[in-house]
């Protein structure tokens, strides 16, 4: 399990590596492609996937997207609205077929997935954007597994002991340290290698420090979704990882955080 782990990782990284350094409409293609999958399984474990509004958060998703390719975010509370709308349409005229959690759920799936997603897209595009994009993967990934190895070696006292038993708070202590460390480094390699780089170090370790903290909470509140629903990975698409929102459970947090932070700090 380990050996399958550790290869499906390796093949991550290098997917990661190929589509972030690329950029523009490789980067915007995986991203949209991921979030369809992730939307997937967030309705499948919603009972909605397959059905006329899964297809719309679908369409919705698609919509948004190429609103951001376009550079015409100010349109994005207007598709809000009209996605609301259509599957408050498809709600009242398919009655009873849809419980109106279901509704809720739906608009729920997009924003929890493909909005949140489509924030390393954004950072990507940002003017340092080839080099801030890594920071969102050191927050979350580089968190996880600091987290994972100090919990191992001092863990005592239980984060969520009725959410996640396994992880404790010596482990989340050493995952926001470990990440604020990474993140140092980080700068510091910029500052080494890349011509006319001037990353701050100090930055760098807040930066990653309080991305990590949200990642936590993103690893928890995807935990907490599967517990509700008995199941134990969203997919099997990752051999050793589960579904695409297992991996990427902590980076749909993360993303947006490191892109508004970057914004007020860099």
């Amino acid at each position: 399990m380990f050996k399958t782990r550790l290869l499906s990782g390796i093949l991550l990284v290098i997917i990661a590596l190929a589509t972030i350094v690329t950029g523009g409409d490789v980067l915007f293609a995986t991203l949209l492609m991921i979030s369809f999958i992730g939307m997937t399984e967030i309705y499948k474990v919603l009972e909605i996937g397959g059905t006329l509004l899964g297809i719309a958060g679908y369409v919705a998703a698609v919509a948004y997207y190429f609103l951001l390719r376009l550079n015409r975010a100010d349109l994005v509370t207007m598709l809000c609205i009209l996605y609301l709308i259509l599957i408050m349409v498809i709600y009242v005229f398919s009655y009873p077929k849809y419980r109106s959690e279901q509704i809720m759920l739906a608009f729920f799936g997009l924003f929890y997935v493909a909005f949140m997603l489509s924030y390393v897209y954004q950072i990507r595009m940002l003017p340092q954007g080839a080099f801030l994009v890594w920071l969102v993967f050191i927050c979350s990934w580089g968190c996880d597994t600091c987290a994972y190895c100090v919990g191992m070696l001092f863990g005592k006292h239980k984060m969520a002991p009725k959410l996640s038993p396994k992880k404790s708070v010596e482990g989340a202590v050493g995952g926001v340290v470990g990440a604020a460390l990474l993140g140092v480094l980080y700068a510091f390699a910029m500052n080494r290698f890349v011509p006319g780089a001037e990353a701050d170090a100090l930055q760098y370790a807040i930066l990653c420090a309080v991305g990590a903290l949200i990642s936590m909470v993103g690893d928890l509140a995807a935990s907490a979704i599967k517990r509700n629903h008995d199941i134990k990975d969203y997919g099997n698409l990752i051999p050793g990882h589960g579904g695409i929102l297992d991996r990427f459970d902590s980076v749909i947090f993360t993303a947006p955080i490191i892109y508004y932070m970057a914004i007020i700090l860099l």
